[in-house]
């Protein structure tokens, strides 16, 4: 089992910090959906916009299917109810992840692009609902979901895992540079 745990680190450690990017960015969702409240987004909160636009908009959405696709699978094959719970939760949580997430973008987007057309007060409300919703979700992970994966996942997996993610953001990369 050690060694099961020490070769599918890497992807962990990958997970994980995708984790704390998330958090980072959910703190400047956060900053931004008050200056907006509070009347004083201006360049460089335009700016902070764009890039937890991209983040939401990509990153976030890789990670979900980096779990969906590679992690989930072995947890929901477990056997253990509780286990099996928890990880029918996860799945839950990302499609209500994405679902307020599609509810904030277009009032983020109009901001960035100078226009206030929708409430501001409704989207701060459903940035910390976001926001409470995905702490929940990534102290759930942390907690259950990747100790018990780490475990269940045999050493090649864990390889071939660490190259797919690898590979689709370097495509990710490449075409979001392209297009910019």
């Amino acid at each position: 089992m050690g060694k099961t745990t020490t070769s599918a680190a890497p992807v962990f450690e990958f997970l994980d910090a995708a984790h704390r990017e998330i958090q980072v960015q959910l703190v400047a969702l956060r900053d931004l959906a008050l200056a907006i409240v509070d009347d004083r987004f201006g360049p460089a909160e335009q700016l902070q916009a764009k890039a937890v636009l991209a983040h939401f908009n990509g990153a976030a959405r890789d990670h979900h299917l980096d779990e969906e696709k590679h992690i989930f699978p072995a947890l929901l094959r477990s056997h253990s109810p509780d286990l099996v719970q928890a990880t029918e939760q996860l799945v839950q949580d990302h499609g209500w992840l994405e679902a307020m997430w599609l509810q904030i973008e277009p009032s983020l987007d109009a901001a960035r692009h100078g226009n206030t057309w929708f409430d501001p007060s409704e989207m701060l409300q459903a940035v910390e609902v976001f926001q409470q919703l995905y702490h929940e979700h990534i102290e759930l992970e942390e907690s259950i979901a990747y100790p018990q994966a780490r475990k269940l996942v045999a050493p090649g997996d864990a390889l071939t895992m660490g190259r797919e993610m690898a590979k689709r953001r370097v495509v990710a990369q490449t075409a979001a540079s392209a297009g910019a």
